[in-house]
């Protein structure tokens, strides 16, 4: 298994001390902060992540002192931010995407702030928003196949959703769920995006395939993929267009994964000041540093996505690897909202059958 696989890069940048950093690092040496400032509070996803010495700048440079509370996957951090709208624990959040975004302004989670997006963001605004999200990040939701373990065992692997209801490929798909998972959500969106109203009919094929089901993406990615660092047994997993420049073995000019690209739904992550913050600037400073330019330039390698600023160098081995598709599935997010709570009850029903 190779020594470069995304699990190992995750658990260095995830690990208890990196997160500790992040919720407790101030810059040595910096100026004492300014009179009366305050922490600013950051709810977030479980794989949020940056460099240590860029929140060491946000906080040198604002002086503010950002707090990181991470909230489980996407999914759960949205479900999360619903429940404590009226009390919400923190200021500022980040990692809701397309998937479920409308069902946290629905609810009024976020309040308007009319950030200035860089060039080349307003192509990922949500529809229908009035300044209450800014587009961070972007990157697809994809099939992932081990090619390895294909070569191994003389199997052609899949390419397209469909091919996941062979026989050939019984037993071999980890999925994260719709429910839990903004990553699973998507995977269903894209189902959707492919088979429109008959999308039921190739759960009710695909769960008949003995796929396995998770929480969120990383278990699925890191325990349940032959090539995630657990010494996984599905070699076909959800994950994402990128993670494949994260499979590269030292010294390989290949890598051991591939993401199927017509399989793919896209996916982007927003930041918004929460309604009822205890530190409102310092929660539009926070959005703003997510748009600067060291920010999007750090999110390949830290968070394994793409920037929403034009223009932003990506890391090298992404041109080769990270290759992103070009015409992925899609499903208008009018359809998203109206039908959402809809889609993940008949899903519920399919795959607790």
């Amino acid at each position: 298994m190779s020594s470069t696989t995304v699990v190992r890069a995750f658990r260095a940048l995830l690990g208890a001390s990196v997160v500790t950093a992040l919720a407790a690092c101030s810059l040595v040496g910096a100026e004492p902060k300014p009179e009366g400032s305050k922490d600013v509070v950051l709810v977030t996803h479980d794989s949020f992540v940056l460099p240590k010495r860029l929140i060491q700048t946000f906080d040198a440079r604002t002086g503010y002192h950002l707090v990181v509370h991470a909230a489980g996957d996407g999914g759960t951090l949205t479900n999360k931010l619903v429940l404590t709208k009226d009390d919400p624990t923190g200021d500022v959040a980040f990692g809701v995407d397309n998937t479920f975004a409308s069902r946290a302004l629905d609810a009024g989670v976020f309040a308007p702030y009319d950030v200035t997006l860089p060039r080349g963001a307003g192509r990922y605004l949500l529809p229908g928003d009035d300044h209450r999200l800014a587009p961070v990040d972007n990157g697809n939701v994809c099939v992932n196949v081990d090619t390895t373990w294909f070569a191994d065992h003389d199997v052609a692997p899949p390419r397209t959703l469909g091919d996941l209801t062979r026989p050939a490929y019984r037993g071999l798909l980890a999925v994260p769920g719709a429910t839990t998972s903004s990553t699973g959500l998507a995977f269903l969106l894209a189902t959707i995006g492919k088979y429109g109203d008959r999308w039921p009919s190739y759960w009710n094929d695909l769960m008949a395939n003995d796929p396995t089901l998770t929480d969120g993406w990383s278990q699925a990615y890191e325990s349940d993929f032959t090539q995630g660092g657990g010494h996984g047994r599905q070699p076909i997993v959800v994950s994402y267009d990128s993670s494949p420049a994260f499979t590269v073995p030292k010294g390989s000019t290949t890598s051991s994964t591939r993401a199927l690209l017509d399989t793919c739904f896209r996916q982007v992550e927003y930041a918004g000041v929460l309604a009822g913050a205890q530190n409102v600037k310092g929660a539009e400073a926070f959005v703003d540093f997510l748009l600067s330019p060291a920010v999007q330039r750090a999110l390949p390698a830290s968070m394994y996505v793409f920037p929403v600023r034009s223009g932003t160098p990506l890391p090298s081995a992404w041109a080769k690897f990270a290759v992103q598709p070009t015409d992925p599935f899609t499903v208008s997010p009018d359809d998203i909202t109206a039908h959402r709570d809809e889609w993940l009850q008949q899903w519920s029903d399919i795959v607790s059958r």
